[in-house]
């Protein structure tokens, strides 16, 4: 199988360790096991004490009965815990959807800019890959119109990223129920890569394509919104128990099981969901102003303010390659932001920014200084 270079990871895996302020970081804050079990309300030495009696088995196959219950209480009241299906982090999820479904002779259409997994791994298999394209003009929502140009008979899939990454857009409900309406037309799944769901600006709750979708699968994990990248655990949901037992019979092959100590840590964090929500809404909403007021404050940027998630899509008024930016500002300022160029766009950088605020401050007043200085 021939796939392409996975352009944003490539690019983490060169520079991360070396930075000095990493604003090109997705996840909110990382949780420490002692954070977590205080949050919990537990004795963290008593807790470590019961780890270290866990036997390294592999577990429950298909996820321990307080994993699914904590990943089912993040939907709504038609999700139970039969139709979650854990997988080694979001990324395991994806790929696991996509090679279980499309085959050769299907099309899929894929949403661009998104993560690069959606449209490169059915690619690598042959099938035929239609690109919505979304843009800063139309607040990077899907345009209805161009999605039903691009559906058919043969249409098996559309993959959606709400919030989406890298911009922060979050697909309105109704949105989302036109892309419903077009894919039941032509029989097709919805993917949705909802990684970075899970944490609203207002506190209400943020709506899954599996609340509103007979067909509709949704992937998550504890990265993102969770603050728990080190517990590689990651999901499927759907309602449609058909392909919960494909899913099954396909994991048999490439997943067996989660890790037990992952499986006992995210439980317990999701089993406390509402405090770490708590926190890291507070995290967001400091940091999203802290963006915000630079970006008004500096007239060599521009970019549609996020909504959700924790990333921004930030265009520069240089002529420069986003790569080329990007290498010299980690040399020359130790700030590390991710290349459009990542996400096959141009003129643009994605910028993290739900971590320390003070590291953030510095990255983008170090930007600013590039910019000048360029």
């Amino acid at each position: 199988m021939d796939i392409k270079t996975f352009k944003v990871e490539r690019w983490m895996n060169e520079y991360e360790d070396d930075c000095t302020y990493n604003l090109a970081e997705t996840c909110i804050d990382s949780l420490t096991v002692r954070e977590l079990t205080e949050m919990a309300g537990l004795d963290t030495a008593e807790f470590m004490n019961e780890l270290a009696d866990t036997r390294l088995t592999y577990g429950h196959i298909f996820g321990s009965p307080e994993l699914l219950e904590g990943i089912a209480g993040l939907y709504g009241e038609l999700i139970r815990p039969e139709h979650v299906v854990p997988m080694h982090g979001a990324i395991g999820a994806n790929n696991h959807v996509i090679m279980a479904l499309i085959d050769p002779s299907d099309n899929m259409v894929s949403v661009m800019p998104t993560y690069q997994q959606h449209y490169s791994i059915p690619e690598s298999i042959g099938a035929e890959v239609r690109i919505l394209n979304l843009n800063l003009e139309n607040h990077f929502l899907p345009d209805i119109d161009k999605l039903k140009e691009l559906v058919d008979e043969n249409t098996k899939m559309i993959t959606m990223n709400s919030p989406n990454n890298p911009s922060g857009s979050l697909i309105p409900k109704d949105v989302m129920e036109q892309v419903i309406e077009v894919a039941r037309s032509v029989g097709a799944y919805v993917l949705c890569d909802e990684v970075y769901r899970g944490i609203s600006e207002d506190g209400s709750y943020m709506y899954s394509v599996v609340d509103l979708y007979e067909k509709g699968i949704s992937v998550g994990s504890m990265s993102k919104s969770w603050s728990m990248a080190g517990v590689r655990l990651g999901w499927i949901v759907t309602r449609d128990m058909d392909l919960i037992h494909r899913f099954h019979e396909r994991r048999d092959y490439d997943t067996i099981s989660c890790a037990v100590i992952d499986d006992k840590l995210a439980a317990l964090a999701l089993a406390n969901k509402d405090k770490i929500i708590e926190r890291n809404r507070a995290i967001l909403l400091k940091n999203r102003q802290i963006l915000d007021d630079w970006v008004n404050a500096t007239p060599e940027v521009y970019y549609q303010r996020p909504v959700a998630g924790t990333t921004a899509l930030v265009y520069y008024k240089k002529d420069m390659p986003s790569r080329e930016l990007c290498d010299k500002l980690m040399k020359s300022k130790g700030v590390l932001f991710t290349p459009g160029e990542c996400f096959e766009m141009e003129g643009a950088v994605r910028i993290g920014y739900a971590f320390d605020p003070e590291v953030l401050q510095k990255g983008l007043d170090l930007f600013t200084e590039f910019l000048h200085e360029y």
